[in-house]
């Protein structure tokens, strides 16, 4: 969301001291601003929706269900709406006290306004009344205030708020010249023990706020801001006097408008229009919470007085909340479906199973049937095949995996089996679940069923080897325990018979590779063991190809597809609900606060008894909406539910994540606020409701997520709601594709060399390769690398490279997680406990001195924070704004491997190791609107990571045709690597943010005075796992760069848009939200680099701004050539050929130079490149 900023004045910067609170004040009513007169702008009947469809699709259209029907609701009256733009004009006579009520807007209006260009002065009505008084020449009335408020309560707040929460030490303008350090920061708060506590009455205008203005270079005087604010110098903005007549002038017309409209609705209801506004203003009379009585306010009135244990049906609750007040049509059209309810589909089993096992299923789950997809895969198990079974969450595929292990064990107890789950949640979950079964089996009570994972205490490990029948894993614990310990588990992988691998569509590109490896490691020491038996059963949700995928992960040939669901389901209901404009019929207001919104809908959801998890993208974000929740509800006189409402996500510690989880379940959490973390199938008991904020980056997550809703057959409701960003809007004005996009493919590249051979050195040291045997678990690659990367003994055995030992699996890390953490340490009155552990890639852009850290919706200031002893001390405090980082990144090429030959052009791409580093030098305080407080720097030390990756340097001619048309030289940089990376897919196996560039951002491009900052001209693309080795996705994208250039280019010629959308150069994952492309500057780049300048079309360019840029002021500037890696230079350049013969293992190793020591993170020691050079000490 852009930020906004609510301070400084307008003037030039003098150097002189501020007068007092009451002489800003008193200097506002001197200002004087002409009187609109009697047109308006604000309706209050005007049209509160565009009619919405709501569209009702059936679950499955191939068992006999209805066809997809869609229906158009029955027209309703429109709601009355109070803040539109609409025109409204009346021939009614104004009363003489609607003419004071307009002196009385319009004074406040002037003196607010100016007021909140000092950032220092509260706009309490107390801080506003002399002035305004001075204007209105009578006493300002609370009353007065409550019938302004009731004519546009969409526009205004006027509430008690506790005096605290204003209390921030904000530095004056003379002092943000240069920023202020971290140290200076005071946070002023009453003190705990004396219970200070003081409630103060606060006036704000909520429909829209100042722009941004930044003062100009040469004159001085407030001029547009072309640059995002956290890019800015530490300085804060100013705004000009005519933006502020402006806004002046826009919320007079809007209040004339309103007044009109409510005149022109008693005329029509014969009631007196006075007597009216006077007995509805006194809902909007505040009161402070001490003298409060126990009458709800309008919002809250309709809800009901307790949280009803039976809920009423999702159709009447999304009727009710239509009705609130603050509804404005935010449900966009076409985007209600409705799901119709499914019956069950039941089959039957081709064996018999024991009574006991019957019992058991009837006596804890009340199972008397199995449904069709349950016993299709237990038929297809029964006699030999492997299983995939890809239905709907929470369609019963536990049963899958349960049912034929118990089977098994009762007539072999010597049988065991492994569950594999990519998260420790999950497994946890599934134990859990397995043991209630076996709790009801007699003489199977004490079967040892047991987690096997990273948090199982060491004293308890060899027990649960030895005599575990069946243990709960993750792929990290097979790779790095249980493998390479296979002496240590032979009598356990013996006696394997069936491994279950859930959520299989997690194990997708990189990470998919890296788990298909491990399977293969592991058939390989059973087979050697003598066990040729083992099942394989996995479950995946809905993907477009989920029979070949498991053949691929597993190398298994005897597979049988199940994706007929057959378990009943309620009626769903999804919604796409947009985040309203500030003023909801005026596009020019901007986008509400998404944070808000989403508050809004979760509290009045869980108030009616509907069980809600809200997904959020990021951590941050998490947190964010956790406070706006807390901050909702006590808004909603309903604090008593505060405690009921908790987040979820990564950081937390495992105790209080087991908590959450159990809390939910038992159905003490009316709602959850979480990260994917919760995304896959923890049973977190019923849900009604998810909410998920902001597009989550692809449809699979989506579906995977709305999937949560409705687990225990009863109706259920998932709404998208949409922010600000391009993606988001573009998904609410097509509400379609979310329903009609097809499911992607799942993909896993078992070529990528770095993970082939990292895998393979693992293997030699479980037990010697043999190359004749072992090329049925590896590929045609594994001679290959046998031969030249491995030591070969007499009996033509080959082991484990030196390198690697003495534990080869510690040096190939199968995800991009993270040893190295930093504790954040509560020192509240001196408690010392642990809150959470932060990545340390996350802790430089999250912690710092001053900041503002969040953890269960509540503010801790960071006291200290120390790098070498990796902890963070926190202190809780009370206030209403938090902190953003502010950062730059430069990601730079170091030394060039190799080399290609664009062919027909005179440009190269270059390949070799890739420096990142990035650098916190500030922060900005926010308060919860967005708006900047303060701006504060800091020292961090720069982050600096290594990778591998390939970049091209744009041509000069290219630079000097962008310059010709004014055109930004980085936007086309920044368009044209997106352009580039979105088709990686189309010619390498990879997943979205695989490979990351350099997202360009307002410092480089619209920068108002030279910046010492200049980058090179340059399309950059790195690894973004693997460490400094590289993830191999990259190598294999630099093969194929001038198929990559070709399709970009035609792609950016043949799409339709004027500017760049998602289908040509933007990017849903982009740092930076895109905000800085240029479409043609991205075309003249690509046409520049494949040697096309002749066709470029000098005509039908676009002007860029002539404004933007201040002549003579350069961001970006032409690329140097890198130097040689070791020196070696033949002809000036080394062109990399592809040999007829060459596989591509021999062409990465030739690019390597073999000698890479390490494969993928390796976090104990510093990774080392080419001639034992260091890459860094933490990567």
């Amino acid at each position: 969301m852009p930020l906004k900023a609510a301070s400084v004045s307008n003037q030039v910067v003098r150097k002189r001291k501020r007068k007092a609170q009451d002489e800003h004040a008193e200097h506002a009513s001197e200002l004087q601003t002409p009187a609109p007169e009697g047109v308006g702008s604000d309706d209050l009947n005007g049209t509160a929706n565009k009619s919405t469809t709501t569209t009702t699709v059936p679950t499955k259209t191939h068992d006999g269900g209805k066809k997809s029907r869609r229906t158009t609701n029955a027209k309703k009256p429109a709601l009355v709406r109070r803040a539109s733009s609409t025109l409204v004009e009346t021939s009614i006579p104004w009363p003489e006290h609607f003419t004071k009520l307009r002196q009385v807007h319009r004074a406040l209006n002037l003196v607010y306004t100016f007021c909140c260009t000092r950032k220092q002065l509260a706009t309490t009505l107390h801080n506003l009344k002399t002035a305004v008084e001075g204007h209105i020449k009578r006493e300002l009335l609370i009353e007065d205030v409550a019938q302004i408020t009731a004519l546009i309560p969409r526009a205004i707040n006027f509430a008690y708020v506790d005096e605290a929460m204003l209390q921030i030490n904000l530095m004056g303008q003379e002092d943000n010249m240069k920023g202020r350090r971290a140290q200076d920061i005071l946070i002023m708060q009453p003190e705990p023990d004396k219970g200070e506590h003081r409630e103060v009455l606060l006036f704000e205008f909520i429909d829209g706020d100042l722009k941004r203005q930044v003062q100009h270079a040469k004159t001085g005087e407030p001029t547009k801001a072309t640059q995002r604010l956290r890019h800015e110098e530490l300085k804060m903005p100013v705004f000009s006097q005519k933006q502020m007549m402006n806004l002046i002038e826009k919320r007079n017309v809007k209040f004339t408008s309103a007044v009109n409209a409510f005149l022109n609705q008693c005329a029509e209801e014969s009631r007196d229009a006075v007597e009216k506004i006077k007995e509805m203003s006194l809902a909007f009379i505040p009161q402070p919470t001490e003298s409060r009585d126990s009458t709800p306010g309008p919002q809250s009135s309709r809800l009901p007085a307790s949280i009803p244990t039976e809920r009423k049906s999702i159709p009447d609750i999304v009727d009710e909340i239509k009705t609130l007040d603050w509804y404005s049509g935010q449900i966009v059209p076409d985007g209600h479906r409705v799901f119709d309810p499914q019956p069950p589909i039941y089959g039957d089993l081709n064996f018999a199973m024991s009574q006991n096992l019957v019992n058991a299923l009837y006596n804890r789950s009340n199972i008397t049937q199995l449904y069709a997809h349950q016993a299709e895969a237990i038929n297809n198990l029964y006699v030999g095949n492997n299983v995939i079974v890809s239905t709907s969450t929470s369609s019963g595929k536990s049963l899958i995996y349960q049912i034929p292990v118990l089977h098994q064990l009762e007539q072999e107890p010597e049988t065991r089996a492994m569950y594999i789950f990519p998260t420790k949640a999950l497994a946890q979950d599934q134990r859990k679940s397995m043991k209630e079964l076996l709790r009801f089996m007699d003489g199977m009570q004490d079967i040892i069923v047991e987690t096997f994972d990273g948090d199982t205490a060491m004293s308890d490990r060899d027990y649960i080897r030895d005599e575990g029948r069946i243990i709960f894993t993750n792929p990290d614990m097979l790779h790095l325990t249980v493998l390479p310990q296979e002496e240590a588990w032979r009598t356990f992988l013996q006696n394997l018979r069936f491994v279950v691998v859930d959520e299989l569509h997690v194990y997708n590109g990189l990470f998919g590779a890296h788990v298909a490896m491990i399977m293969r490691r592991l058939r390989r020491i059973c087979a050697a063991l003598g066990n040729r038996h083992i099942k394989f059963i996995s479950c995946s949700a809905t993907v477009a190809n989920p029979e070949a995928h498991m053949k691929t992960i597993f190398g298994v040939e005897k597979v049988k597809l199940t994706d007929f669901d057959g378990s009943p389901s309620g009626r769903k209901e999804f919604l796409c609900w947009n985040t309203p404009f500030k003023d909801p019929g005026d596009p020019t207001s901007g986008r509400g606060d998404c944070n808000a919104e989403t508050a809004k809908l979760f509290c009045q959801l869980i108030l009616r008894g509907v069980r809600v998890i809200a997904f959020c993208r990021v951590r941050k974000q998490c947190e964010a909406l956790q406070v706006a929740i807390k901050t909702e509800l006590t808004n909603l006189d309903r604090t008593e539910v505060v405690g009921r409402v908790m987040s979820y996500r990564g950081g937390y510690t495992s105790q209080d994540r087991r908590q959450i989880e159990r809390e939910m379940f038992d159905g003490k959490l009316l709602g959850v606020v979480a990260t994917t973390a919760l995304e896959l199938g923890v049973d977190i008991g019923s849900l009604d409701c998810v909410l998920t904020v902001g597009f989550p980056y692809t449809i699979a997550n989506l579906r995977q997520q709305s999937g949560r809703a409705g687990r225990r057959n009863k109706d259920s409701l998932s709404v998208l709601v949409g922010d600000c960003f391009p993606t988001d809007q573009y998904y609410m004005q097509n509400p379609d594709e979310i329903f009609t996009k097809p499911n992607c493919e799942l993909q896993v590249d078992l070529e990528n060399m770095l993970v082939l051979e990292g895998h393979v050195q693992c293997a030699a040291y479980e037990m010697p390769i043999t190359i004749e045997a072992d090329t049925a678990y590896f590929g045609p690659l594994l001679p290959k690398i046998a031969k030249e990367r491995m030591r070969r003994d007499a009996n033509d055995f080959y082991h484990c490279n030196e390198r690697f030992l003495p534990q080869p699996s510690r040096s190939v890390a199968i995800r991009d997680t993270e040893d190295t953490h930093f504790a954040i340490i509560d020192v509240t009155q001196g408690k010392n406990t642990v809150l959470e552990e932060l990545e340390a890639s996350r802790a430089f852009f999250t912690i710092y001195d001053g900041g503002i850290f969040l953890h269960q919706g509540n503010t801790y200031l960071v006291k200290e924070f120390s790098q070498e002893r990796m902890i963070a001390k926190v202190e809780y405090v009370k206030v209403d704004w938090t902190t953003q980082q502010r950062d730059y990144t430069d990601i730079d090429p170091v030394e060039t491997e190799a080399i290609r030959r664009i062919p027909g052009s005179r440009s190269k791409a270059f390949f070799g190791p890739i420096k990142i580093q990035q650098v916190v030098y500030g922060f900005f305080k926010i308060d919860k609107k967005r708006r900047i407080l303060d701006a504060v720097q800091v020292d961090n030390p720069p982050i600096i990571l290594f990778s591998k990756g390939m970049w091209l340097d744009v041509p000069k001619s290219a630079m000097d045709v962008l310059k010709s048309r004014r055109l930004n030289i980085a936007a086309g940089i920044h368009a044209a690597e997106h352009s580039v990376l979105s088709l990686m897919p189309n010619y390498v196996i990879s997943m979205p943010g695989d490979v990351r560039t350099e997202c360009k951002f307002a410092m480089k491009e619209f920068a108002k005075k030279e910046t010492q900052r200049k980058r090179p001209a340059r399309l950059t693309f790195y690894d973004a796992k693997g460490g400094a080795s590289g993830s191999g996705i990259s190598t294999k994208a630099f093969e194929h760069v001038d198929s990559l250039l070709a399709q970009a280019c035609q792609r950016l010629q043949t799409c339709h848009c004027l500017e760049g959308c998602l289908e040509c150069c933007n990017d849903d994952r982009c740092k930076h939200a895109n905000q800085v492309m240029s479409k043609a500057g991205a075309m003249v780049i690509v046409m520049c680099l494949l040697g096309r300048e002749k066709e470029i079309d000098l005509d039908a360019l676009p002007w860029g701004e002539e404004d933007t840029v201040q002549a003579g002021i350069e961001t970006v500037v032409e690329a140097e050539t890198i130097r040689m890696a070791r020196g070696k230079v033949v002809d000036g350049v080394l062109i990399k050929e592809e040999e007829d013969d060459e596989d591509h293992f021999a062409r990465s190793i030739h690019m390597f130079g073999g000698e890479r020591t390490f494969i993928g993170v390796h976090k104990q020691q510093p990774v080392l490149g080419k001639a034992g050079k260091s890459y860094g000490s933490w990567v």
